[in-house]
Formats: structure tokens, C-alpha cells, sequence
């Protein structure tokens, strides 16, 4: 008996420090802001047009999307009555600074009451609630029946507002994995729709967390498209019409592995992201320079 708890303990030492190298060697270079611990699971960021930072959290948490400081702590909340967090994974914003909530988080591949919550421009919420326009839709290639591995590509945790509509980005969880996001556009007002497929993008075959997209962004110009990863960003340029994968990709390796699941443009050359808190890893915001 005695043995076996020596191992036990020896197993234990030898875990704790095999956590404590991964935490120190992960990589903050580019780490500029902690963040409050209220937005443990941050999910979507975005800046209104007056540069303040707004995010929200995903599943199970409040209906509210958080100003935050300059210090990484709530300035203000604003609570959406209207609204239900099933599954909240990202915030993009149209030119008159109108925010979206994309409340389509989709594991299981079978969600019939995918949404998508518009609300007007943080700046002009004075209240501490509001209203949203509410955006039903499902995809109109996908048959709910079809529950195979091979299709479940129909999970979301990413779009964006480009030209007038909505852009979402599948996150692949098909088996065996294929590697794919799919591009999907939809219509940005109040209805039930059904969102059209318009391209798609192999990220990679390294294995399904490094291939996984969890968010997106585009820049202020329209001239930048980005797509987050755990462990990396896509940057797109120069495409054709509103399929974002003719234009030319590249790379940009973050260097840690984080569950990181939001990120938007500071201006048209920075990004920001942010992960999520996991026992004592992450809970951060970032700055990376593109150009």
C-alpha cells in the first residue's frame, strides 16, 4: 500500500510540473490585457465606433455584452431582454455600428433554432437593457435528419457583416475529419431564412482543434478578412466578390495552443483576440500587427 501511494505522489510531483513548464513556456509576447474574470468564457469581441471593447460569453452565461476597460474589468452591461444564450459564439458589427450576436453554437450538428440578435449601436444604449431585432435561420443545404459523422459541418462559432449581409464560417466536426470550413452568406434583417452556401477553405489536416475555426473578422476598409484558430490566423486579401477563399491566405502562427474563440480589428493593421479561461491558462487579450 505504501508503495502505491509513493507512486501516486510521484505521479501527481510529476504532472504539476509538467503544467507548470506548459504555462511558463507559453508564449505572451503578444499579450497586452487580462481580462475580469466575469468573461472566464469569452466568446466575441468587437469595437463600436468609438473604440470602446464590448464581449460577450458563451453558453449558459447571461444575455448581456460587457464594455470593457482599459484595465480588462466591466465598465457596463448591457442586458438583451428579448434574448436567450443557447450558445453565443461571436459579435461582428454593420457600417451604422449595429451590433450581431451570433447565437449558434451547434455541437451536435442539430439545432433547429439557429439565431442571430441585432441591436443597436452600443454607443447610443443608454439604458442598461435593450431589445433585438431577432434573425432565425438554418442552412439550406443541411438535412436534420442526416445525423452521420461525415456531414457535421454545421457548427458555427464565427461570422461576419460584409456589403449588407451576414458571412458564417462552419467549424468542422465531421468524422473522419476533412478539414473544412464551409462559407455561408444570409440576409442581416429580422425574418427566417435560409443561409446559402458560397465556398469553402481547407485549414489543415494536422488534427481538429488546430483546424477549427472560432472566429472571424473583417477590417474597417473591407480590404482584411481574418479567421482564428486555436493555435493560428488566416489572413485573406484581395478577393473576388464575397467568396473570401479566392483571395490570396496566409499564416500567422500564434505559438500556443489556448481555447481561443474571439478576435476582431483594432484599426485596419491590428488584430485583437482572446481566450478563455481554463484553469489558470488564458482569460487574456492579444495584439498582433498584420501588416
Amino acid at each position: 500500500m505504501e508503495v502505491r501511494k509513493r507512486k501516486i505522489f510521484a505521479i501527481s510531483i510529476l504532472l504539476i510540473v509538467v503544467f507548470l513548464l506548459w504555462k511558463a513556456f507559453l508564449n505572451y509576447d503578444n499579450k497586452y490585457l487580462s481580462v475580469s474574470p466575469d468573461l472566464g468564457e469569452i466568446s466575441g469581441i468587437e469595437f463600436d465606433k468609438d473604440g470602446n471593447l464590448w464581449a460577450i460569453n458563451d453558453s449558459g452565461n447571461s444575455t448581456e455584452i460587457h464594455q470593457i476597460d482599459s484595465l480588462g474589468e466591466i465598465h457596463r452591461s448591457v442586458k438583451i431582454t428579448n434574448a436567450k444564450n443557447i450558445d453565443w459564439e461571436d459579435l461582428t458589427q454593420d457600417d451604422f455600428g449595429h451590433f450581431f450576436i451570433g447565437d449558434f453554437g451547434n455541437n451536435k450538428n442539430n439545432r433547429n433554432d439557429l439565431t442571430v440578435y441585432k441591436i443597436e449601436n452600443p454607443i447610443d444604449l443608454k439604458a442598461r437593457e435593450t431589445e433585438a431585432e431577432i434573425i432565425k435561420f438554418k442552412f439550406f443545404d443541411q438535412d436534420l435528419n442526416n445525423t452521420t459523422d461525415s456531414v457535421k459541418n454545421y457548427d458555427l462559432e464565427a461570422f461576419l457583416f460584409y456589403k449588407g449581409r451576414l458571412y458564417l464560417f462552419t467549424k468542422n466536426r465531421t468524422k473522419p475529419f476533412d478539414g473544412y470550413t464551409n462559407l455561408y452568406r444570409m440576409e442581416d434583417y429580422a425574418s427566417n431564412q435560409k443561409a446559402q452556401k458560397v465556398g469553402r477553405f481547407k485549414t489543415c489536416q494536422a488534427g481538429k482543434y488546430q483546424c477549427w475555426i472560432t472566429g472571424a473578422a473583417i477590417s474597417p476598409n473591407r480590404k482584411v478578412m481574418a479567421l482564428l484558430g486555436s493555435n493560428k490566423i488566416w489572413i485573406f486579401k484581395n478577393w473576388k466578390g464575397d467568396d473570401f477563399f479566392t483571395g490570396a491566405v496566409s499564416e500567422i502562427d500564434l505559438g500556443m495552443i489556448t481555447q481561443k474563440e474571439a478576435i476582431t480589428f483594432m484599426n485596419d493593421s491590428t488584430l485583437v483576440i482572446a481566450d478563455e479561461n481554463f484553469r489558470g491558462i488564458g482569460g487574456n487579450l492579444y495584439k498582433y500587427d498584420i501588416d
